[in-house]
């Protein structure tokens, strides 16, 4: 019965990680904080009041340790991202 009970709370644990667009979640020996994989936001999206992650199957996966919790689509991240696309145009074109 055990068994079963560990089993069932796996498998519903992972399709609520695939809903919320995560691809991995490890936590680390506190249970606070995890390791997370999860698709970037769509470039097109993230001004917008619903961002949307990428396919997985395109490759652009976000490595992430923090808070267990983190949403892939929140503010925090959509912020997150928006910086990280801001700096590599910069480093890319520089003061042009």
């Amino acid at each position: 019965m055990l068994f079963l009970t560990g089993t069932w709370v796996v498998l519903f644990s992972s399709v609520l990680w695939a809903a919320e667009g995560i691809i991995s979640k490890a936590p680390d020996s506190s249970g606070i904080y995890c390791n997370l994989k999860f698709p970037a936001i769509k470039e097109d999206t993230l001004t917008s009041n619903r961002p949307q992650l990428k396919d997985p199957s395109e490759g652009d996966i976000v490595d992430f340790y923090g808070p267990c919790d983190h949403n892939p689509l929140g503010k925090e991240e959509v912020q997150r991202q928006k910086g990280d696309i801001q700096r590599e145009k910069h480093r890319q074109f520089g003061d042009q």
